[in-house]
């Protein structure tokens, strides 16, 4: 279990491990998105990292005691919690493109186009490494009250949501924002 919690030992890295946990959680989601539901394969995944990830960080934390009744609060070797949150913000930016599609149809087929995006990932990435370095409410709150394993990984995912609703903002209002919009219906 301590294994995922690190995620196979890149949670040790000496410079930047939550960055690296999240680098490698955006190339491990390219290969998923370009499959037909990929987009669904990784909503699924998430639920199973978020389950799996937090009894792996209550299972560090525990083997990693400083003292009888001190444990470590998100050790920065865990970082399984960046897995689950970068996912979930290209999940929540797929969320948000088929709400606003009109119909499931129209959605399939915008997601199609655009879910495995090398730019969308690399804009996902830095969101996400914003929201959760930054930690604006409420997931500064979520950081600071909600303990063990769950409360490692909970932050991530508000951090995730916040990222992926901000992705989506970007791709919607960009067209108007840079004036192609008006230049197409002309």
């Amino acid at each position: 279990m301590q294994k995922l919690a690190t995620m196979w030992g890149v949670g040790n890295a000496r410079f930047a491990p939550g960055t690296l946990g999240s680098l490698v959680a955006a190339l491990l989601a390219y290969p998923l998105l370009l499959l037909p539901m990929g987009w669904a394969l990784m909503m699924v995944a998430i639920v199973l990292i978020t389950v799996l990830g937090s009894k792996a960080a209550h299972a560090y934390m525990n083997a990693h005691r400083i003292n009888e009744e001190a444990v470590l609060h998100d050790p920065s070797a865990i970082v399984v919690d960046e897995w689950a949150g970068q996912w979930l913000t290209y999940s929540t930016w797929h969320l948000w493109m088929l709400f606003v599609a009109g119909s499931t149809q129209a959605g399939m087929e915008l997601l199609g186009d655009m879910a495995a995006s090398p730019l969308h990932l690399f804009y996902g990435f830095v969101l996400f490494r914003f929201f959760d370095i930054m930690k604006p409410w409420p997931i500064r709150w979520a950081d600071r009250k909600i303990k063990g394993g769950f409360g490692v990984v909970f932050d991530d995912l508000l951090a995730g949501i916040a990222a992926g609703t901000v992705l989506f903002a970007i791709y919607f209002f960009a067209p108007w924002i840079s004036g192609t919009m008006m230049e197409s219906q002309v």
